[in-house]
């Protein structure tokens, strides 16, 4: 496998070359599970190709989509518990066909050192995802829940760069932490409102409304 080339505008060359020596690489289906909840990460996955999709679960085992992941892209939750040698608290699955590379835990603190562009990136995925995080929080609290159908619906629409989602009810429920039976009305609603049209799993978007 290949570095995806806009890791080329990332990092340093020499960077890249040790990326190659020592990392490891996996290859995922749609719907594979990456990451586990409680399970310990060796290694720091980095997304070659490909989006997933990264959970979080309540006391009560309900689930929450956090944030989405795409290519040349990583989690700093991840991150944090390969250094500290912790279990993980969240739970990824890839999205779509995914290649990610693992990178050693021995590695990470000596990249920071070594490589600035390696820094820079850790520096700047912690913000980014932070700032995910606080979207998803004001979300939950403060949108009602046919926006954020909407918002996930458009979301989907982003990453997989076609107005045809193929996704269930009952998917689209569990991520937005709701019941199918809402998310169904809710999903009828908007296609009475002509924003989409509503197949077998599969939800088509309509131009005009983005």
């Amino acid at each position: 496998m290949e570095l995806n080339p806009i890791f080329q505008q990332l990092f340093e060359p020499a960077l890249l070359q040790e990326m190659q020596q020592f990392g490891e690489w996996h290859a995922f289906a749609e719907g594979d599970l990456i990451m586990d909840y409680g399970k310990y990460i060796r290694s720091m996955p980095l997304i070659v190709k490909g989006t997933i999709k990264v959970m979080r679960k309540d006391e009560t085992g309900k689930e929450i989509l956090l944030y989405y992941l795409s290519a040349a892209e990583s989690c700093s939750m991840a991150y944090t518990c390969c250094l500290e040698a912790k279990k993980s608290e969240v739970k990824a699955i890839a999205e779509d066909a995914v290649e990610i590379i693992g990178l050693p835990q021995v590695k990470l603190n000596d990249w920071i050192c070594q490589y600035p562009s390696w820094k820079n990136y850790i520096f700047r995925s912690f913000n980014e995802r932070f700032l995910e995080l606080l979207q998803a929080v004001e979300t939950i609290a403060f949108q009602r829940l046919d926006e954020r159908l909407w918002m996930y619906l458009l979301e989907k629409k982003r990453i997989s760069g076609s107005p045809l989602l193929h996704v269930s009810h009952a998917q689209i429920a569990d991520e937005l932490a709701s019941s199918r039976v809402v998310i169904s009305r809710l999903l009828k609603a908007l296609e009475n409102q002509g924003k989409l049209l509503l197949y077998r799993n599969e939800i088509r978007l309509m131009k005009g409304f983005d």
